[in-house]
């Protein structure tokens, strides 16, 4: 290809992954629903998106870099002290038994539907054991279900991850080499991937804490350090075991998450803004490289595959992982109705399946089509049907609001106890030691951290906040945390407004979502508390008393609506309202 189709073809690719996702945010569904069929579309009607031909042998290694880093970036989620327990086991289970019952049921109906031999349907097996954060993070925030069924689904598809990768590779090798080792020498290699992997990912993470900790990089180049280390740690995994790298990442990604003194926010708006366009260059490379013709004698029998993964497969494997524990009849079920493919499965498919189709493996022609139609199928499906099944088997958080405080001045945790009483689930951060006591003597939870990690959450652990309330007395802290935590956060970020001494200093543009009206400053509020005010509620059941000011109001499904600069919520018979007394 000349350098002007390869320049129109990598132009095209970022242009249609960054568009397709901005279709899926306007449209409220899961980005994949439209990138796949947007790749698959584009690698119909031109040749110029086919990434194989713009990058030619450097596609694998690239796609393989690029899975270590959206691993890396789901390992800074999981958060070890909420894996305990039942919750563990679970998580357990569903990686072992998942792995070992989905590459079985793969096998004994691909032969016979798909036509491929034993060997192609063990590739395809391997490869489709896998979920993958990317695929389940987006789909959770759609549906949100109850925080621990949150929390292992996300783990299972960032650890599956990366054990689906290292037995893809195995399993491929092995077919090429024509091995028969048996079930000890598949383990024992199976086993000599992992310690690779995992001997590579301690390093790593000994080189980025120490990094981190000891040589005071700051926000952008301690962004760039954690880049490098992990894709030159996947990197050399991979030149020693073919996708140990996969294993390292995640590692690293949990030794930044769960070791001390890294209190420092380490997923910066750049790294998820990264790994958010190589999720989407990736789909639709990989999906474009997947002709109609592949897909002629594969479709079918692909979708009764399908079938069987979704009825039978994985219900199995839900009722096996939660066997003997305490997970309630409904959680078991949602389990058991959630497991979509990702980019794990594709990148493996697109990177194998060309080798063995060249070593004369039969049926390998149809494994990457084969994957793609369960990846497009499973999400579709899943992600179109998982916030209904959720309703209905009652695993969908309430409405009531979460909020999280930040700022620990008297009247903050006036108001954490206030909102407390009347039923809603409290979270406070504060960056004064003395501050945070007196949260935790008034027994309001409190956000562990610093303030950004704590406010953002990733994965599981943002455990259902639903809005932000800065109300510290730094108008300065207050203005640009919420402009950094814009979009970054479910909900809505609020403000206090700035005093009339730094009226001039905070830009115009930060102005919006300003709570209370404006003569209730931090400076204000704190005066008028010291001097007696208090922070109470009142069921609304005529005018608000006289002398009050009322802040919020809190409707009978536990939803918190404040007054802001713009207007207030009107009170309803019935709402309580949260009133700062005279």
């Amino acid at each position: 290809m000349t350098e002007d189709q390869v320049l129109l073809g990598l132009a095209l690719i970022v242009v249609l992954a960054t568009g397709s996702q901005v279709v899926a945010h306007v449209l409220r569904v899961p980005a994949l629903i439209v990138l796949l069929p947007v790749g698959f579309t584009a690698g119909t009607l031109t040749d110029r998106v086919n990434p194989q031909a713009l990058l030619g042998e450097a596609f694998s290694p690239l796609v393989s870099l690029a899975v270590a880093v959206i691993l890396y970036d789901a390992g800074l989620g999981l958060d070890l002290s909420r894996l305990r327990d039942h919750t563990r086991r679970v998580v357990v289970r569903l990686i072992w038994v998942g792995v070992l019952v989905t590459c079985v049921s793969t096998v004994l109906v691909a032969v016979p539907l798909l036509g491929l031999s034993r060997s192609a349907a063990v590739m395809l097996g391997a490869i489709i054991v896998v979920s993958g954060p990317t695929v389940v993070g987006p789909l959770l925030g759609f549906v949100r279900p109850t925080e621990r069924l949150q929390r292992i689904l996300v783990w299972e598809g960032t650890l599956i991850d990366a054990v689906g990768g290292v037995l893809g590779a195995l399993v491929f090798h092995a077919i090429v080499a024509g091995e028969h080792r048996g079930v000890a020498g598949g383990l024992g290699q199976f086993l000599l991937s992992t310690a690779v992997g995992v001997a590579g990912g301690v390093v790593g993470a000994v080189l980025l804490v120490t990094a981190l900790r000891r040589l005071g990089l700051g926000e952008v180049l301690g962004t760039t350090v954690q880049l490098a280390l992990v894709v030159g740690v996947a990197a050399a995994c991979d030149l020693v075991r073919d996708d140990t790298g996969l294993i390292a990442a995640v590692l690293m990604g949990l030794a930044v998450a769960n070791l001390p003194g890294l209190d420092e926010a380490v997923r910066k708006p750049f790294f998820e803004t990264l790994v958010n366009l190589v999720i989407g260059l990736l789909f639709i490379s990989i999906s474009a490289t997947v002709t109609p013709q592949s897909l002629r004698h594969v479709l079918l029998p692909t979708l009764g595959l399908v079938a069987v993964l979704v009825l039978v497969t994985r219900p199995a494997v839900a009722a096996l992982s939660t066997l003997g524990t305490d997970v309630p009849a409904g959680e078991r079920c949602f389990l058991g109705w959630m497991a979509p493919r990702g980019i794990v499965a594709a990148a493996t498919a697109s990177t194998f399946s060309a080798t063995l189709v060249d070593k004369g493996i039969g049926g390998a022609a149809r494994i990457l089509p084969a994957t793609f139609v369960v990846i497009v199928a499973t999400v579709t499906l899943y992600g179109l049907s998982a916030v209904p099944v959720a309703r209905r088997l009652g695993v969908v958080r309430p409405a009531r609001s979460r909020p999280l405080l930040v700022g620990g001045e008297p009247w903050v945790v006036d108001l954490g106890r206030a909102l407390r009483s009347v039923g809603l689930d409290v979270v406070m951060w504060a960056a004064r030691e003395t501050e945070r006591d007196s949260i935790r003597a008034a027994g309001i939870e409190l956000a562990e951290g610093e303030f950004l990690a704590a406010a953002t959450g990733a994965g599981a652990e943002a455990e259902g906040l639903t809005g932000v309330l800065l109300l510290t007395g730094e108008d300065d802290f207050n203005a640009l945390a919420a402009m950094n935590l814009e979009g970054s956060v479910e909900g809505t970020v609020y403000r206090l407004g700035a005093s009339v001494e730094n009226q001039g200093v905070i830009a115009p543009s930060l102005q919006g979502r300003v709570l209370f009206a404006p003569e209730l400053t931090a400076p204000e509020l704190a005066r008028r508390h010291a001097g007696g005010a208090r922070v109470v509620t009142r069921r609304v059941e005529g005018p608000l008393d006289a002398g009050t000011r009322l802040l919020f109001l809190v409707r009978d499904d536990g939803r918190l609506l404040p007054v802001t600069r713009t207007g207030g919520p009107s009170p309803r018979q019935g709402d309580i309202a949260v009133l700062l007394t005279a």
